[in-house]
């Protein structure tokens, strides 16, 4: 039986490509110096293609190089975890995994600390990448970290350190560290819970760190079946969220009930008086069974929390189907006006485009940009001008699939001229596979 994600724009790249000077259809700003990365799975030397599961697909990133106005190169490469070297027929690089669970992380890629890392949740360890995107191994922080790591950390924009919640099936807690900025965890909160439920991201404000204690857990049954990722939807798993004060331990936690839904990604948060406004992407109900197909579609909601009377409002701002929302990430646990999530729009029958939109919260207007069906666009990343520059004061990048040249395009676009002509668009010379996450790296 074919799989889907192994076929049309999901079929994996089969080889590494290294390019330099990239072309470009318009002008790079001059300001945007650094990397933008991206990665998703991209599986190699797969034995039984019927039950691969995209979310556990080898990882690969994508880089592009900006600098001085030009696209100096566009790299990517496999990160190499002991099975994809053995693949590859090359050495591993050594490293701390943890209970012998290693896999080449496939879900964020991120900069800290001046290093560059590959992260995948679940209990398995980050993997550390040089500036040219080579596998330096597996890391521990230095082994402050005591288990495994998550693909979605918060970086709080007044101290530089990385707040993250991790999970992994044999725990009877999450586990909530704070990552330095010499990359190193200084604080770790066990916080018990029930079932090893799944939890891929968190919010932050300036007082509380938010914990998602949602009804996709660990599977025995999918487990014992030999399923890929043994998580499944649990109708008796009680939704619940948690308020963990920032110095607090997990006494402090006020775990506020809630209806049943899956979060993956928030958009941000932040105190409003003693209240808690939370922006994010939710599920009706995910992985029934196990299943990636099926699912009702995520809508934007906000979320208004009030720990004293133990409350949480829920409020759909936006019915329309869509996921991956980001904001300026200066603003992470702070008030934020812009929002920015990809969507797709179909007529009957047919898909009309793929598209980003852009949410105003202060006036509720929201802009679509649309591109062609069959993009694949990516999430947009926000880049400012410049560090002192206003919210909406920038670039958002993106990565869309181009049918024509059959291969994937970084889109620069001006963040306030949302709907108009790109900025610049980088013309890779691969097609990139559907994938997860991306970030700008600027250079120190």
């Amino acid at each position: 039986m074919p799989n889907t994600f192994l076929e049309g724009p999901y079929a994996p790249v089969t080889e590494e490509t290294t390019a330099h000077d990239v072309p470009v259809t318009g002008r790079v700003p001059a300001e945007l110096n650094g990397r933008y990365l991206r990665i998703g799975p991209n599986p190699l030397g797969l034995d039984d293609p019927e039950s691969y599961h995209w979310f556990m697909g080898d990882g690969m990133v994508h880089g592009v190089r900006l600098r001085d106005g030009r696209a100096e190169w566009y790299r990517n490469r496999w990160v190499r975890s002991r099975r994809v070297a053995a693949e590859l027929g090359e050495p591993w690089p050594e490293g701390p995994a943890l209970d012998g669970f290693d896999i080449a992380p496939n879900t964020n890629v991120i900069g800290h600390a001046g290093r560059t890392f590959a992260l995948i949740e679940g209990g398995f360890r980050p993997y550390e990448l040089s500036h040219d995107l080579g596998t330096l191994g597996p890391c521990d922080f230095g082994g402050t970290l005591k288990g495994g790591y998550t693909a979605h950390t918060k970086k709080d924009p007044a101290t530089g350190e990385l707040h993250a919640i991790a999970y992994y099936f044999g725990w009877e807690h999450l586990q909530y560290t704070v990552l330095s900025t010499a990359g190193l965890v200084t604080r770790s909160v066990e916080i018990p819970v029930s079932d090893s439920p799944m939890v891929h991201d968190l919010a932050l404000t300036e007082k509380y760190v938010i914990v998602y204690d949602l009804p996709v857990t660990f599977s025995m049954p999918l487990a014992a079946s030999g399923a890929a990722l043994p998580y499944a939807w649990n109708d008796a798993h009680p939704a619940r969220i948690g308020l963990l004060p920032r110095t607090g331990d997990a006494s402090d936690v006020q775990w506020i009930g809630i209806d049943p839904c899956w979060v993956f990604h928030t958009m941000n948060a932040y105190d409003d008086g003693d209240r808690i406004v939370l922006d994010l992407v939710k599920f009706p109900s995910f992985l029934r069974d196990g299943r990636l197909e099926g699912n009702p579609p995520p809508v934007l909601d906000r979320w208004t929390i009030d720990p004293a009377a133990g409350t949480v409002t829920q409020e759909t701002l936006d019915d329309r189907s869509q996921e991956f929302p980001r904001v300026d990430e200066r603003l992470t646990s702070l008030p934020h006006r812009y929002g920015y999530t990809v969507t797709s729009e179909s007529s009957p029958g047919e898909l009309v485009g793929e598209g980003l939109l852009k949410h105003d919260y202060r006036t509720g207007r929201t802009d679509t940009r649309l591109f062609a069906a069959g993009s694949a666009v990516g999430e947009a990343v926000f880049v400012p001008s410049a560090p002192g520059a206003a919210e909406d004061d920038g670039y958002l990048m993106a990565l869309a699939h181009d049918a024509d040249r059959g291969a994937t395009d970084l889109v620069i676009i001006s963040a306030q001229d949302f709907t108009g002509d790109p900025v610049a668009v980088v013309h890779l010379p691969v097609r990139v596979p559907p994938g997860f996450h991306g970030n700008w790296l600027p250079d120190a």
